[in-house]
């Protein structure tokens, strides 16, 4: 049989077989799947099939799933991109580790340390949004924003490390300083009197390297781009914090939507 029928012939598969054949696959080989043909990526286009239900089941802890974490991605497809987008315990301090539910992470009460983590994905095209919020206390210094796999995550005593050097770019939730390079690029937001960040609050974060700016928003208020410029590399979800035992979630939404 010629590639041409053979390509038919995949083309032309039940739903059923789909579900089981897919359920074998990941999510990167999924979305290689959905450029093999037009039924296929219809197929997958189903954000509720039993495909990424299936994959959420595998990959996703049931902790997660049954909890708040993912309140704001519904969809299962949401749910496992999320996941596939966590914390990366494998590109973190050694002072933290991931928890069980795969999206939050604990720093342990280590002295004179400032600890730091990014995400599993990082992105050098398109528009990417996720949110990140401390569940425990900030300390002097609790700073969210993206780092290149240059940045280091962890440094002596208790400092801004996400924005400490040209490899990462922040925002300082407990004094409003927006940091990068290792100086202070000014307030954050710029508003009069603007409200301190509290401990729950989920921060939305959204990269776009389209226009290469990182802006923030919270409570669905837009909040302003805190960067211009960014440079055309890979940068990754990251945050750094000083306080022990404290606990930061990040659930990675997709592209954001406008308005």
């Amino acid at each position: 049989m010629g590639s041409c029928h053979l390509k038919m012939a995949a083309a032309n598969l039940p739903c059923r077989v789909l579900d089981v054949i897919f359920g074998y696959l990941d999510l990167p080989d999924l979305a290689n799947c959905a450029l093999v043909c037009k039924n296929w990526c219809q197929y997958l286009s189903d954000d509720y099939s039993d495909v990424w239900r299936l994959l959420c089941a595998r990959k996703v802890a049931e902790e997660a799933l049954k909890s708040d974490i993912l309140c704001n991605v519904t969809s299962y497809k949401a749910k496992a991109m999320a996941f596939c987008h966590a914390w990366n315990p494998q590109d973190c301090s050694r002072n933290i580790y991931i928890k069980p539910n795969g999206f939050t992470l604990h720093r342990n009460p280590v002295a004179q340390s400032t600890d730091g983590v990014r995400g599993k994905i990082g992105f050098s095209s398109g528009r990417h949004a996720w949110e990140v919020w401390w569940d425990g206390p900030l300390g002097t210094v609790a700073v969210v924003g993206i780092a290149t796999k240059h940045a280091p995550m962890q440094c002596h005593g208790y400092v801004a490390l996400l924005g400490s050097d040209d490899q990462s770019w922040g925002w300082n939730l407990v004094d409003n300083h927006l940091l990068h390079n290792g100086d202070s690029q000014g307030n954050f937001p710029q508003c009069n009197n603007a409200p301190k960040y509290q401990v729950g609050e989920r921060i939305r974060v959204i990269l776009d390297m389209d226009d290469n700016t990182l802006s923030f928003e919270r409570g669905y208020e837009f909040l302003g781009v805190a960067f211009r410029g960014l440079p055309s590399v890979k940068l990754y979800p990251a945050v750094s914090a000083v306080y022990g035992n404290t606990e930061v979630c990040m659930v990675y939404l997709g592209p954001p939507l406008d308005g």
